[in-house]
């Protein structure tokens, strides 16, 4: 029978492991990116029912190895090149290994108060770092879907209180719209139906021939609402959206939103980490009209899942949404103190301000700026390649790391045909296993995405993925 590990064992243990990540982290780029397996795969090698005793350390990291690892998909593969980034790095990695020794519950100044504070401190290094206005206040969330559908709430509130206000109590119960482009991420959708709009609330927006919001069609929205008697409470700007990284106009939607008293929600959960490079910063421009922002550390500035960035500028108004403070949790500092678990939906709070501090501070402000430089530096010499190849469309102007691309129709081909060839070529690259790539649909067509971000990922990297996209161009 195991018994409780002593610290000597513990620490035997964690030596065993340290070295087996530090190896990982060094040989990831020999595994096979995705695994080959088949559904059910692993479930049939474990037993049906959990073990009466309890079982040594060393059974279980053997069974890592020999049961999970052959089933893992390698998101820090240089080779991954799908969906957006999910990077790590060692400090980031050191960092969450304290963050689990400590077992800290950071849901209010009291539980944790370092914790607290250096949430606010790291947030606040980060709000100057892609140039927020002074108005905004940061505060970590799990996932850019919280942070939207936190957004979605308080628009909620702040419309119904200011159509009260206007019209009078009977008007809080007129019904509330929102906004977002045609290409916005289906967390929004989600966040629409959690914050009570309903989906056939959500208003989807035309998007222009680079896929982004068109703000004539916005406008036009917005204005067939108001003469409905429904309220336009939230509009939702993208700023890299997830299909092909358009960049929705923030100056013009800006003002949309403030004509019609609309809370402006900026979800940049990819790109929004691009706004450190000064070169980059346009990318904000017209932010100063935006009410909330969001965007992801954990996609491009590595620090590991989960840990994202939520700056808003009406902190009252979000803590008269989500607070929530019964007897057993108060204290005798509420007064002076920020209480994180007033913030966002939940209560418990892990301590993921540690990673982002040590993040930035093991790479600083200029190993952070040359991380993203060199993946936007490798997307643009990739889509130069691909523009001058006739066999191939560059699907997307190519703002960031993501490079957009489908196989030209042959002469006399139809849209259709192109596609199904693209799909085959995404399939027949895939299927060596040295790189993974994902598509999208664009105006229609199918479209493979070539997603340059990861930590270990390289000139050598994407000239392997030209290369066997090229070989299989004409398959």
């Amino acid at each position: 029978m195991a018994t409780e590990m002593t610290p000597d064992e513990f620490r035997a243990a964690g030596h065993v492991l340290v070295d087996w990540m530090a190896d990982y982290l060094r040989d990831v780029g020999s595994y096979r990116v995705v695994p080959d397996v088949r559904p059910g795969d692993l479930r049939r090698r474990l037993p049906a029912e959990a073990p009466r005793e309890g079982e040594p350390i060393e059974r279980l990291v053997a069974d890592f190895r020999a049961l999970v690892l052959p089933g893992i998909t390698h998101w820090g593969h240089p080779g991954f090149l799908a969906y957006f980034p999910a990077n790590t790095s060692p400090p980031s990695i050191l960092a969450e290994m304290l963050t689990a020794a400590l077992g800290a519950q950071c849901m209010s100044w009291q539980t944790s108060p370092a914790a607290t504070e250096l949430e606010q401190v790291v947030m606040e290094w980060l709000r100057k770092l892609v140039g927020l206005p002074g108005g905004f206040t940061g505060v970590i969330q799990d996932t850019a879907s919280t942070a939207s559908l936190v957004a979605l709430v308080s628009a909620r509130e702040r419309a119904t209180a200011f159509a009260a206000a206007r019209e009078g109590l009977a008007a809080a119960g007129r019904p509330l719209a929102a906004y977002a482009s045609a290409e916005r991420h289906s967390s929004i959708d989600k966040a629409v139906r959690l914050a009570g709009f309903g989906q056939e609330m959500l208003r989807l927006v035309p998007v222009d021939e680079a896929f982004a919001l068109r703000p004539d069609a916005l406008e036009r929205l917005v204005a067939e609402d108001v003469a409905r008697g429904v309220v336009p409470a939230c509009i939702v700007a993208t700023v890299g959206t997830t299909g092909s990284t358009a960049v929705d106009p923030l100056p013009a939607i800006g003002a949309i939103a403030r004509r019609h008293g609309a809370w402006l929600h900026v979800d940049a959960a990819y790109a929004g980490s691009a706004a450190i490079l000064p070169e980059r910063r346009w990318i904000l421009d017209g932010i100063a009209a935006a009410d909330s922002l969001v965007f992801n550390p954990h996609k491009w500035l590595l620090t590991n899942f989960d840990c994202t960035a939520y700056f808003v500028r009406d902190v009252p108004l979000l803590l008269r949404a989500f607070g929530a403070s019964p007897e057993y949790l108060r204290t005798t500092h509420d007064a002076d103190v920020a209480n994180f678990r007033d913030w966002s939906v939940q209560l418990g709070r892990r301590f993921r301000a540690l990673k982002l501090w040590w993040v930035l501070r093991s790479y600083g402000v200029e190993g952070l700026e040359a991380h993203l430089r060199r993946h936007v530096a490798l997307a643009a010499d990739l889509a130069a390649r691909v523009a001058a190849d006739r066999r191939f469309v560059l699907a997307a102007p190519v703002h960031f790391g993501l490079v957009c691309l489908r196989l030209a129709p042959r002469p006399g081909e139809g849209a259709e045909s192109a596609d199904a060839r693209t799909k085959a070529l995404l399939e027949r690259v895939n299927a060596t296993g040295r790189l993974f790539l994902t598509h999208t649909a664009l105006a229609g067509r199918y479209v493979i995405r070539v997603a340059i971000g990861g930590r270990l990922t390289g000139p050598e990297h994407v000239d392997l993925a030209w290369q066997l996209l090229q070989e299989g161009a004409d398959g």
